[in-house]
């Protein structure tokens, strides 16, 4: 695939793109676009902006970025680079992903899932076949995208991975993440960005299926109704596990700061027990009821799910 300015490349199939397009960016004047939008994805913290001096270096040394265009308007982009990861037969060549913004006034529109396609397929064009990236497990919408609809899976969680954040979304709680598995070639990912796309799970199949939540959430009138985790984490019996979250998490920590610093702590606690006992997060349920909605992941154990993404 060229590498020009200005051409917009046709990422396809799968991906109805009627009112924006996708291209590469590498100049330093579309750099500076990218720089922009970060300031309004993640306002109060200039110091998180990646300037374009390090946007340049990285393109020019096999990094990419992308970006999502209305007519000459950045409404969002994706940026990673090569990386190097330890196996047990040493070293290999991944694709880190690093940071993707979409444009609050665009979101829900499909740009991120776009954007996330498009790098699939540079980075296979690569020779490369992991990619890997970060992001709260407690973000029902980023769970839903980049687990539901791109088939990433995780067995990886990190404590205050980017230390004390100071933007207006992250500031004030542990920086802890979920580091993501992508396996671009794989049936798994490839059923769900292919022509004919697996359809993601929801609540219903859950019930037709008889699982059981892992454990109740209850909402008490002194939080306002909102969704509090238990007090205890119950015994890991059963192959498969269904773990809910908060719908919207980011509403309900500008609600309640101290209960969403117990569902931060309540989390770390289950996802890190679940990793030590060879669970893998391999799906996730969000039900976009605007009144009350609802997320939940579906984890499975280890051996029990080889055969869905190798």
């Amino acid at each position: 695939m060229e590498r020009r300015h200005g051409k917009n490349l046709c990422f396809t199939p799968g991906v109805k793109m009627s009112n924006f397009n996708i291209r590469l960016i590498e100049t330093p004047e579309e750099m500076r676009l990218v720089e922009d939008l970060q300031r309004n994805v993640w306002p109060d913290s200039e110091t998180d902006v990646v300037p374009l001096h390090m946007l340049i270096t990285a393109v020019h040394n096999g990094g990419l970025v992308l970006g999502a265009f209305i007519e000459e308007k950045m409404i969002g982009f994706v940026f990673g680079f090569p990386g190097i990861e330890t196996t047990p037969d040493g070293p290999r060549l991944k694709h880190c992903s690093h940071m993707m913004g979409i444009h609050p006034a665009h979101r829900d529109g499909g740009i991120g899932f776009a954007l996330k396609r498009a790098q699939w397929q540079m980075v296979r064009h690569q020779s490369l076949d992991h990619i890997t990236w970060t992001y709260d497990p407690l973000l029902s919408r980023n769970a839903y995208l980049n687990i539901a609809k791109l088939g990433a899976v995780c067995v990886t969680y990190r404590r205050s991975e980017y230390g004390d954040m100071r933007d207006g979304l992250n500031a004030g709680l542990p920086s802890d993440r979920f580091q993501l598995d992508w396996w671009i070639n794989t049936r798994r990912v490839e059923s769900r960005l292919g022509k004919r796309s697996r359809p993601t799970l929801k609540l219903n199949h859950v019930a037709r299926s008889g699982m059981r939540p892992f454990y109740p959430l209850h909402a008490s009138h002194l939080t306002g109704n909102l969704p509090q985790p238990p007090e205890h984490l119950p015994p890991f019996n059963d192959r498969l596990l269904l773990a809910e979250i908060p719908g919207d998490f980011i509403s309900l920590k500008s609600k309640d700061f101290g209960l969403a610093r117990d569902w931060r702590f309540f989390t770390r606690e289950l996802f890190e027990t679940a990793f030590e006992k060879n669970y893998i997060v391999t799906d996730f349920i969000f039900d976009k009821n605007e009144g009350n909605p609802r997320g939940l992941y579906i984890l499975t154990h280890g051996e029990s799910t080889l055969d869905e993404f190798e």
